[in-house]
């Protein structure tokens, strides 16, 4: 038995999850330094501006992780319940069009986007202090979406077979690369905001290269990929029934962040920088809890696929007492440097006093979002396609009335709870989809 497969299918429960889940709770840590980096090293510029810019600029990136993700989870996942299913030789083939896909996919939506750019800037809230300089952060940062689309859709397929350290080293290579990249464009070449996408683009670019080689050369099952693409019709739904959950999940999300942009914008600068910083620092205990369920989607599809329920369900109950406990002890820690923590990104008074109360919001909000996260990877690990678009689609729509009611009884700090108020709603509506799902596995167990 080969050693991710041997994690996956026969390993104690807890030392699966350790296995699968440290490396990835490492990665997503690092991925969140990341994220932070290059809004550290533009606040060297003292520019809101600036800071602002990339913050209105967030989306277009999430825009490029969910069309990887539409291919890599929707990809991913069937890889992993073809191999319980011991159909390796078809996971190659799923392999091999997630990858010739990613890339078409985005060098079309980068065409598009180039004809665009200026009503996308509008959209992103860009007022006539910022609209420069998120033209060029959005222009640079689509010129080489595609790589960064390729990135999280190899990323899913590395863990697809339960590789998890290889997907912490694919997320590394990408942090250094960037701790490299940043401070070279942004402020010894003085590219600024132009610097800070290329920077992210090419960081990205690493880790491409990287998960290729793994792919082709280490993988246990999927080695070869880039020779079979051709697929049927039924598969490719199979992909996207999934996949396409991802992909509505990141236009709510953008619509939301628009929402939450142009409101904010309507206070000044400061609380826009502000909005951006507390997110990215809320990110701390979210990403943890991320890790921890994005290295089980494997776990939880092999086990489904290969009908060993009582061993799914062990890993699903292991995965929310750690779930919690990661919530209530890093939420915590956070809560409590809340203030020396803003004070590293910018010393802009306005910004350090909206920053932090905001950052109060974020993190109540990421008590719930580790459940909500847990529920929505279940649905996608077993190829649940209705409730994981449920889910997508409760955490985007919802957004909308929330803000829009919240912001008309109690203006700024209505925007601000927002978010909170639907992320507590949306955890709900897991628990909710989850409970049938539950008895009917339960039936499976009884069954067997």
């Amino acid at each position: 038995m080969e050693k991710n497969q041997y994690y996956l299918e026969a390993a104690p429960v807890r030392k699966a999850i350790t296995h699968l889940s440290i490396p990835m709770m490492i990665g997503m840590s690092v991925g969140t330094i990341y994220n932070v980096i290059n809004a550290y090293f533009i606040g060297l510029l003292h520019n809101t501006s600036m800071l602002s810019a990339i913050t209105l600029g967030l989306p277009i990136f999430t825009v490029l992780m969910a069309i990887g993700n539409v291919f890599g989870v929707g990809g991913g996942t069937f890889v992993t319940r073809l191999a319980g299913e011991r159909e390796t030789e078809k996971g190659k083939r799923i392999a091999g069009y997630t990858f010739y896909s990613s890339i078409i996919a985005g060098l079309l939506i980068a065409l598009l986007a180039f004809l665009l750019v200026n009503p996308i800037v509008q959209l992103l809230g860009a007022d006539a202090a910022t609209l420069a300089y998120t033209k060029t952060y959005v222009l640079t940062l689509f010129a080489g979406g595609f790589v960064v689309v390729l990135n999280f859709a190899l990323e899913q397929l590395v863990r697809s077979e339960g590789a998890s350290k290889e997907s912490m080293y694919g997320i590394f290579i990408s942090s250094a690369l960037s701790l490299i990249f940043d401070p070279l464009f942004i402020l010894v070449l003085k590219w600024h905001v132009a610097g800070a996408a290329l920077a992210m683009v090419l960081a990205n670019a690493g880790s491409v290269i990287y998960y290729i080689y793994y792919l082709e050369k280490k993988s246990e099952y999927l080695r070869g990929f880039l020779k079979s693409f051709k697929i049927s019709i039924k598969d490719q739904l199979e992909i996207y029934k999934i996949g396409v959950s991802e992909l509505l999940q990141a236009g709510f999300l953008i619509v939301s962040t628009l929402l939450l942009n142009n409101y904010s914008i309507l206070y000044g600068d400061s609380v826009v920088a502000g909005f951006g910083l507390a997110l990215r620092i809320a990110q701390v205990p979210e990403f943890l809890a991320m890790g921890l369920f994005l290295g089980l989607i494997p776990f939880f599809a092999y086990n489904y696929s290969s009908k060993n329920i009582s061993r799914f369900k062990a890993g699903f109950n292991y995965a929310a007492l750690y779930i919690g406990g990661i919530a209530i002890l890093f939420v915590g820690l956070v809560y409590m440097f809340r203030e020396p923590v803003i004070q590293f990104f910018s010393n802009d008074p306005e910004v350090l006093k909206i920053g932090t109360y905001i950052v109060v919001a974020m993190l109540i909000s990421a008590l719930f979002n580790g459940f909500t996260g847990l529920f929505t990877s279940v649905f996608q690990a077993t190829g649940q396609g209705l409730p994981t678009m449920i889910m997508s689609i409760t955490q985007g729509v919802l957004y909308i009335p929330v803000i829009v009611l919240l912001h008309s009884m109690f203006g700024l700090h209505g925007v601000i709870w927002s978010m909170t108020v639907t992320e507590v709603i949306t955890c709900v509506m897991g628990l909710l989809l989850f409970i049938p799902f539950n008895k009917k596995i339960k039936k499976s167990l009884h069954s067997i």
